[in-house]
């Protein structure tokens, strides 16, 4: 009998802060199954069209200062090529974010990668290191919980967790009940594992988005 590989990788650094991602599936051959998840565009497009439009006011400052340095009306005006470059920056960030979920039948390994701008991180498991598919809820904090504005608040979310079999747990996605259920049905299936569903997760369900109308 082979043995089998450990788990490689930290299940901690595929944790999310948001309440969203939403894989989609860009391969389904019968050796593998590839799901695809690309950072937040908007916020990345909204930051990068803004550094663009600021360019009209930074490049007119910069060339001011490299002729009379910072003495004058432009000198006091420094902090919008700086804004420019950070706007630059998180843009860049945000479209290079990238999240893969690979299964291969033949390997029998799951692969998750995670990928920005200047890391990569990996985390394989093993079929036989699997016990089951998770689909229950997460406590987020709401955005102004993490704001620090106000007292601590969490809501419940849909995710679909990997259980593994020392214990661990591993955030595979998070989003609607009804896609997350499509995905752990193809997850599951094709590792040959159980997807267990919480049974009080649609009511909870319901009932979050019967308050969203109501407010």
């Amino acid at each position: 009998m082979p043995l089998q590989s450990p788990m490689i990788g930290n299940p901690a650094q595929f944790e999310a802060l948001g309440n969203r991602l939403g894989f989609r599936v860009v391969e389904n051959t019968p050796d593998k199954l590839r799901l695809l998840w690309q950072g937040a565009r908007f916020p990345a497009f909204l930051c990068l069209g803004m550094a663009v439009l600021l360019l009209g006011v930074s490049i007119p400052i910069v060339q001011a200062v490299l002729l009379r340095g910072f003495v004058g009306p432009a000198g006091s005006l420094w902090y919008f090529p700086l804004m420019n470059l950070v706007l630059f920056g998180i843009s860049i960030f945000l479209i290079t974010q990238r999240r893969s979920i690979e299964i291969c039948t033949s390997s029998r390994n799951l692969t998750l990668r995670r990928q920005s701008l200047y890391r990569s991180i990996v985390l394989k498991v093993n079929f036989d290191e699997i016990s089951k598919v998770r689909l229950s809820n997460d406590q987020i904090n709401s955005g102004f919980a993490v704001g620090g504005s106000t007292a601590a608040q969490t809501f419940a979310v849909p995710a679909l967790r990997l259980v593994v079999a020392n214990g661990a747990n591993v955030l595979l996605d998070r989003g609607s009940f009804k896609k997350l259920a499509e995905i752990g049905n193809l997850v599951s299936e094709r590792m040959a594992t159980l997807l267990e569903v919480d049974t009080q997760m649609p009511e909870l369900v319901l009932q979050r988005e019967l308050r969203e109308r109501l407010n």
